[in-house]
C-alpha cells in the first residue's frame, strides 16, 4: 500500500503507522518508504533499514504523534498542495494514519484523495487479516503446547494406574499365597512339631499317622503354590459349592484334633458373587488358623448370618488371645508394610474394605477372641 501511494503521488515520503495497542499482533507497526522506496523501520523490518538522519523533521514528527495516539487532529482526511493525511479505520474508530509528502512540482487534488482513501481502507483490512492470523497462530502453538502437555500427563497417569494395577495385583497374590500355601506350609509344621515334642508318648502308628498327614500337606502346599497364579484368575462358579459347604469342610481341614469346630449358619442360604465367598471364605481360613496357631484354643464356633442388609460371618474361640492387643497389631498392620508376621490380620481387613465391609475384633462369649467380618448386600450384590 506504501508503494502503490508513492508510486501513484510520485511522493517523497509516505508514512503508514498504527497506534500503540492498536491490532497489537499486526505487523508492521509503522513503515517510511522515501522517493527511491527506500524502506525505514525502528521495528527492525526484514528488508528495511534502520532510520537515518536525513529523515525529515515533519515525518518523523507526525510518526511519534501517530504511534502515541494522538489522531485526534487527524479524524479526518487533510490534502493539502504538497502533503496528504488519510486516517486508518477500523470498526468506526481511527487506528492509525497514512501520511504522504509531495515535491513542489507534484500537486495533491480531489482524485489523490480518493486513492488515498481507498488504500488507506485496504491497509485497514490487511492489518486486521494479520492481527487475525497471528493470533490463530500463536492459538494454535497454544493449543498444541496443551495438547502436548496433555498427553504427558496422560502418559504419566498411564504408567501411575499400571503400576497401581501391578502393585495390587502383587499384594493380592500375595495374599492369596499367605492365606492358602502359608497355612497349609505352617499347619504341616504343627504336625510335626507334635511328633517331635511327645515322640516319646505317642505310640507307632499314631507318630507314622501324624507324619503321613504332614507329608501330605507339605505336598497339597506344593500343588498349591505351582497352581496359585493360574487358579487366582479362572472362574470358579459353574459347579461350585455353597459357602456353608465350603465352611464345613475348612472347619475339619488342617485342624489339630484337639480343637473343636463347628459351624452355625443363620438367615436363607444365598448365592453371593463368588469373590465375595472368597473373601469370607479366606476370612475364615485366617481367623480359624491363628486360633489354632496363636490362641491356644480347644473350642471355635464358625458363625454365618444372611440377613437382608448385610452377610456376617464370625469366628470365636475360648483360646487365650487378647482383643485389645490383635487390634493394637491390626491397626500397626494397616498403618504401615508389615513384615508379614501380621499379614493375616492385615489381609483379613482388606478383604472385608474391598467390598465395603467392616473387619472387628472383640471379646468372645465363650472367654477368647471373635473376630467378626460383615459384608453388605447392598443391591446389584446378589445375583
Amino acid at each position: 500500500m506504501a508503494e502503490a501511494a508513492r508510486t501513484h503521488l510520485g511522493a517523497e515520503w509516505v508514512l503508514l503507522a498504527l497506534a500503540d495497542g492498536a491490532l497489537p499482533e499486526a505487523r508492521p507497526r509503522h513503515l517510511i518508504l522515501d522517493s527511491e522506496g527506500n524502506a525505514y523501520s525502528f521495528e527492525g523490518l526484514s528488508g528495511a533499514k534502520h532510520p537515518v538522519p536525513h529523515l525529515p523533521d515533519a515525518v518523523l514528527n507526525r510518526l511519534n504523534d501517530i504511534l502515541r495516539g494522538q489522531l485526534a487532529q487527524f479524524r479526518l482526511p487533510v490534502i493539502e498542495p504538497h502533503h496528504a493525511h488519510v486516517p486508518i479505520e477500523l470498526d468506526g474508530g481511527v487506528i492509525g494514519a497514512f501520511a504522504a509528502w509531495t515535491p513542489n512540482h507534484r500537486t495533491l487534488d480531489g482524485t489523490d484523495e480518493t486513492v488515498m482513501r481507498i488504500l488507506s481502507n485496504q491497509t485497514a483490512v490487511a492489518l486486521h487479516n494479520c492481527e487475525l492470523f497471528q493470533r490463530t497462530q500463536s492459538l494454535l502453538a497454544q493449543s498444541e503446547a496443551r495438547n502436548a502437555e496433555l498427553l504427558a500427563t496422560q502418559r504419566e497417569l498411564g504408567a501411575v494406574q499400571r503400576h497401581q494395577v501391578l502393585d495390587s495385583e502383587r499384594h493380592r497374590i500375595a495374599r492369596e499365597l499367605h492365606d492358602s500355601v502359608a497355612q497349609t506350609v505352617l499347619s504341616a509344621g504343627m504336625q510335626i512339631e507334635v511328633c517331635r515334642s511327645e515322640i516319646a508318648a505317642l505310640g507307632e502308628r499314631e507318630l507314622v499317622e501324624r507324619l503321613d498327614t504332614a507329608k501330605t500337606l507339605t505336598r497339597s502346599a506344593t500343588e498349591q503354590l505351582r497352581s496359585a497364579i493360574y487358579a487366582l484368575n479362572q472362574p470358579g462358579d459353574a459347579g461350585r459349592s455353597t459357602l456353608p459347604e465350603l465352611l464345613e469342610q475348612l472347619a475339619t481341614v488342617h485342624m489339630p484334633e484337639d480343637l473343636r469346630v463347628s459351624l452355625k449358619v443363620e438367615g436363607a442360604v444365598a448365592e453371593l458373587p463368588s469373590e465375595v465367598e472368597h473373601a469370607l471364605l479366606r476370612v475364615a481360613g485366617e481367623a480359624l488358623f491363628n486360633t489354632a496357631m496363636h490362641g491356644h484354643a480347644t473350642r471355635a464356633i464358625v458363625r454365618l448370618r444372611y440377613r437382608a442388609a448385610a452377610v456376617t460371618l464370625s469366628i470365636s474361640d475360648d483360646g487365650t488371645g487378647d482383643p485389645e492387643k490383635i487390634r493394637l497389631m491390626l491397626r500397626l498392620a494397616d498403618a504401615t508394610d508389615v513384615d508379614g508376621h501380621h499379614r493375616g490380620l492385615a489381609n483379613m481387613l482388606a478383604r472385608c474394605r474391598e467390598h465395603r465391609g467392616t473387619f472387628t475384633v472383640q471379646r468372645s462369649r465363650i472367654g477368647g477372641v471373635r473376630v467378626v467380618a460383615s459384608i453388605p448386600r447392598a443391591e446389584g450384590v446378589l445375583r
